[in-house]
């Protein structure tokens, strides 16, 4: 798969989704991302009140570990205008999961990519000992 394929499959999900208030929204950011292993999972953003909501890519990371999987080999948000780039909490996320994906490529256009290490090159790590 490639990226232009990639930005496609997140583009099929992007929409507004019908929620509880006018003042709530989802959909207005879709994920897609590509695991080590071959596969495609998406994901749709949540806004709604007191912060608990959550990014596109938490949600497309989430139904990639429902299938046991941790490995992402490329990933991209979109919205009606750009390609985004993920906030600092879903890098973090995405190498928390799993650290090989330090090594994942975050798109930022369809041409132009960087690894996540290069997005996150002072991540939180545990201290041992």
């Amino acid at each position: 798969m490639n990226a232009k394929k990639l930005i496609e499959e997140a583009h099929k999900i992007l929409g507004e989704y019908t929620l509880s208030s006018d003042n709530y929204s989802a959909g207005s950011v879709a994920a897609a991302l590509l695991t080590s292993q071959g596969n495609l999972y998406t994901g749709i953003n949540i806004d709604i009140a007191c912060g608990i909501g959550f990014c596109a890519e938490h949600s497309a990371i989430a139904q990639m570990l429902k299938y046991r999987e941790t490995q992402i080999e490329m990933i991209v948000a979109v919205s009606s205008d750009s390609i985004r780039p993920p906030c600092g909490r879903c890098r973090e996320l995405m190498f928390q999961i799993d650290k090989k994906n330090i090594h994942t490529k975050v798109y930022l256009s369809e041409e132009t990519y960087m690894t996540l290490n290069e997005l996150l090159p002072n991540r939180w790590e545990p201290r041992l000992g």
